[in-house]
């Protein structure tokens, strides 16, 4: 058994280190080193519901790497949404020292910083693999560190969602004008374009939207795909599913930790925990896309969803809005502006090649 316990911790360790390359190093801590055999015992706040598929299931599984990476030296308890703090309080309860560690969305904190809400998705913007690229190979870590710095937390790419779906409706969208007056649970920038469509924003953590949904104090909802979607029940409270997800095209999740908790860390548990985010940031995508396929077959299929795509008119729309608002929002903050500039050259550089590539590629499929 001993040897057994010995082989499976070994080779999760080497896995973990196989993703080491994709892992930018925040800049050196200069904390003295700590004892070898010391434990560490963490808390790590979330924004999802407890054991949430996906979501909660991708903070679990990085509690459970740590643990067995580290040999037991790292041990970190996982709170759900409300268990320990409410769930869009995870940025401040690490920040202030409640928890050494957070799991959540980045654009919920654009009250911090505006420039949060670009770590997450742009609307109409980059996927998820070309979020990736950007991240770790094209500065975009770097400066989203460098939005976390006056916080005191150090940020890491901890999941991604790919692209998402449009929400739920209990009214047809057939034109701009269905827009108008629509109460819809949608955070950050896609919030904004609602908005400025005549529609009404709603910030709500997940485990409030089904009834928000069902009592009609919202008419429509976004929350991510069918893999979620169905474990939410949300069929049961809407009619219409829309598709493209146009506000989050590659969605990209975060772990948030504590800088002072982690210049505590000697430097092999560091490095652990650099990489052992950008495993999660891996295998929860690779998730999402085996479970959400055959979960639209069961909303499709067995729910009798009425799956619809948006209207061309209504995405052209959307899409003009979109710009407008970013570039409005880059003329009134410099650190959005830098961060944005970054991430819109390297988008207009990378949709060369993804044209030649995987749309090439995924137009073959149907010739």
């Amino acid at each position: 058994m001993k040897r057994r316990q010995f082989v499976r911790t070994a080779a999760i360790s080497a896995a973990v280190a196989g993703v080491a390359a994709c892992a930018k190093e925040p800049a050196a801590s200069g904390a003295p080193s700590a004892a070898a055999g010391q434990t560490f015992r963490w808390k790590m706040v979330t924004t999802w519901p407890p054991n949430f598929p996906g979501l909660g299931s991708g903070a679990n599984r990085l509690a459970e790497m740590l643990d067995k990476a580290s040999g037991g030296r790292l041990k970190v308890k996982v709170y759900g949404g409300a268990e320990l703090v409410p769930a869009l309080e995870v940025f401040d309860a690490v920040a202030g020292g409640t928890a050494e560690m957070g799991h959540g969305a980045a654009y919920y904190w654009k009250g911090k910083a505006a420039a949060a809400s670009i770590f997450t998705a742009i609307p109409f913007g980059l996927s998820a693999t070309e979020m990736n690229a950007w991240l770790y190979s094209g500065g975009g870590l770097e400066l989203w560190r460098e939005v976390y710095e006056p916080f005191g937390l150090i940020p890491f790419p901890c999941g991604n969602t790919g692209v998402q779906m449009g929400g739920w409706f209990n009214r047809e969208i057939n034109s701009v004008a269905d827009l108008k007056g629509l109460r819809m649970r949608i955070p950050g920038l896609g919030g904004e374009v609602l908005q400025r469509a005549g529609g009404a924003p709603v910030t709500l953590p997940g485990s409030e939207i089904f009834t928000a949904l069902q009592t009609g104090s919202i008419d429509a909802t976004e929350w991510i795909g069918p893999y979620n979607d169905l474990a939410f029940g949300l069929y049961k409270a809407a009619k219409y599913y829309y598709y493209p997800g146009w506000h989050e095209p590659g969605s990209t999740l975060e772990c948030i930790v504590s800088k002072r908790a982690y210049d505590s860390l000697p430097p092999d548990l560091q490095e652990i925990l650099r990489i052992a985010c950008a495993a999660v940031n891996d295998t929860m995508l690779a998730e999402f896309n085996a479970r959400s396929y055959e979960a639209l077959d069961s909303l499709v299929n067995v729910h009798k969803v009425d799956l619809r795509p948006f209207p061309a008119d209504v995405l052209r729309f959307l899409r003009d809005l979109s710009r407008q608002i970013v570039a409005e929002t880059a003329a009134k903050d410099a650190q959005f502006a830098k961060v944005y500039a970054s991430a819109s050259k390297f988008e207009a550089g990378i949709a060369r090649w993804t044209k030649i590539s995987d749309e090439a590629y995924y137009g073959t499929r149907s010739l």
